[in-house]
């Protein structure tokens, strides 16, 4: 049974899964509960949705739930946390909070987007704490990879819980401030009721390497390098855009920015002073002229990006920039999961120009901004939480936190998933209902259920092509011409070299006149037989089961 007094907490994405985190918090009696939200971001389609540009969860629950939602709180700027504001927050228009770094992403966001809404935003600082209808949100100072990251310390009636985002333990983080350690241990001498925590490293030992530990080597790296050097990185990672530009200027070399979105971050970043003290950033025209052991390129596209820097540079399709022989290209990132393909093809078209190439597979490039199982034990003992609640994570990871957590003593530990909603008052923590859940797809300039827009049949298009039969047939219902087609996708012939159309139009034709004359007359019956027999005679010659539309013309 629900009390009012229960603390919920309901994730609608980033639980099963590595991106598109929302999650709601809520209190108050069952059917009048008070929500606070929390994140709002986004997902990239795979060859599982074709045709797809980005994945939202559902906000069914939400527009149900709207006018008792309370705000939604923006831990930081990477996509699959604020990415879906300017798309999903039309739907909801409820007060959004975050920091002056994620305010400023999201607003030369919108204006990228056409016919995109301006978000009003309520800037707070990392430190700060407010209140939102009965919720008291402090803003914790993290590290990740990005600037400002903010735990939430949520205060309510029924306890205080701490959500941490996504963070790791940084004391040299290259921009911004290191991780409070102290004030997560005051949270914790207060008394944690439950964390709800990042899962990403659970499965690994140890404690990442900082910021610090990577500028280092980015100076040690450059200064090796004989000519160019190209770095590619995430573009919202200010540190290691720093770190880079600190690198050039100790090898006396020029940084020259290429790719707008680097350009977008590094305005911001220069704005609220994260970059001061740097040399001036060149525009990419800048290129042709300065020397070529001068130079230091800062490029987007560290994912295989096809329409990115990288990319363009490596298929020498860019109209500024080109590398050859004795050039060296760092990719200061990690390829996440699903980009192998994409990353690796850039990465075999640099080497066809003998360019070296340098991952963290061979210097110390790039480290996670998430925690390893070291970090995650002292945020433990630091907090003392009754009850934790794994989450941004894939099951594996969800699974090793888990057991993890309950090798540190933490009684009570909620595997939960998507939709579940998790009552976390400790001493009987557990999931208690289930809300919808599920996906939303920016298909075009559609935002819909994925099966309304048309992926599943795209994805059997995708596999086996298309065909489309017209016949024209008399009110007897005999033929009036050879049957017209368009074969999609189809191969051109059968083995014996016989045109596929042809195959196509002798079963159809077949199939017509084998029906009784006395019911040639219902055109349905006309149609079904025809689509049957196409969608037979190119299964038995190509072994596929094609998807057949007929189309039947009376006259």
């Amino acid at each position: 049974m629900a009390s009012a007094k229960d603390l919920v907490f309901l994730p609608l994405g980033g639980v099963g899964e590595i991106g598109m985190n929302m999650a709601l918090y809520g209190i108050g009696p069952e059917h009048d509960r008070s929500w606070l939200m929390v994140d709002c971001g986004v997902s990239f389609a795979g060859p599982e949705l074709p045709g797809i540009d980005l994945v939202f969860p559902d906000i069914k629950f939400l527009e149900e739930e709207a006018d008792r939602i309370v705000g939604m709180v923006i831990t930081h700027a990477h996509e699959d946390h604020y990415g879906g504001i300017i798309h999903l927050w039309p739907y909801l228009k409820v007060p959004v909070y975050a920091t002056a770094f994620t305010a400023g992403l999201l607003e030369t966001k919108a204006d990228s987007e056409p016919g995109a809404e301006k978000v009003p935003v309520t800037v707070v600082k990392q430190g700060d704490r407010i209140d939102i209808g009965p919720f008291n949100v402090e803003f914790v100072t993290m590290t990740h990879s990005i600037p400002e990251p903010c735990a939430l310390a949520i205060r309510t009636e029924a306890g205080l819980v701490v959500h941490t985002g996504d963070w790791k333990i940084d004391m040299t983080p290259g921009v911004g401030k290191p991780i409070d350690l102290d004030r997560l241990a005051e949270l914790g001498r207060e008394g944690v009721m439950a964390l709800i925590c990042d899962s990403t490293n659970a499965i690994r030992d140890g404690v990442s390497p900082s910021e610090g530990d990577v500028a280092v080597e980015l100076k040690k790296v450059i200064k090796n390098a004989p000519h160019r050097v190209a770095i590619t990185t995430f573009a919202s990672n200010v540190a290691r855009i720093r770190a880079i530009a600190e690198a050039a200027e100790a090898n006396d070399r020029d940084v020259v920015v290429v790719g707008r979105s680097m350009r977008r971050v590094i305005d911001i970043a220069g704005e609220l002073g994260y970059l001061d003290g740097l040399k001036p950033f060149h525009d990419e025209e800048a290129y042709g002229y300065l020397p070529r052991d001068k130079t230091v390129l800062l490029c987007t596209g560290s994912q295989g990006e096809e329409r990115a820097a990288m990319a363009r540079i490596a298929s020498g399709d860019h109209r500024n920039i080109a590398l050859s022989q004795g050039d060296t290209v760092i990719f200061s990132s990690r390829t996440i999961p699903g980009n192998e393909k994409a990353v690796g093809a850039v990465q075999n078209n640099l080497s066809k120009s003998d360019v070296t190439i340098v991952t963290d597979r061979d210097a110390l490039v790039h480290v996670s901004g998430h925690p390893r199982r070291g970090e995650l034990e002292q945020l433990y003992k630091l907090l003392s939480p009754k009850v934790a609640v794994p989450v941004h994570g894939e099951p594996l990871h969800l699974a090793a936190h888990a057991r993890f957590a309950r090798s540190l003593g933490v009684r009570e530990v909620i595997r939960g998933k998507n939709g579940d909603i998790m009552r976390l008052n400790a001493g009987s923590a557990a999931v208690i209902d289930e809300a919808p859940s599920g996906i939303l797809v920016k298909d075009g300039l559609i935002l819909d259920d994925p099966e309304v827009t048309g992926v599943k049949e795209r994805r059997k298009l995708s596999y086996a092509g298309a065909l489309v039969v017209s016949l024209v047939i008399n009110k007897a219902g005999e033929l009036l011409e050879d049957p017209e087609m368009a074969l999609m996708g189809l191969p051109d012939t059968d083995d014996d070299g016989e045109p596929m159309e042809d195959v196509v139009s002798k079963a159809v034709i077949g199939a017509v006149t084998s029906i009784p004359k006395a019911r040639r007359k219902d055109k349905d019956l006309i149609g079904e037989a025809a689509r049957r027999a196409a969608r037979a005679a190119v299964l038995e010659v190509w072994g596929k089961k094609t998807q057949c539309q007929v189309l039947v013309t009376r006259i």
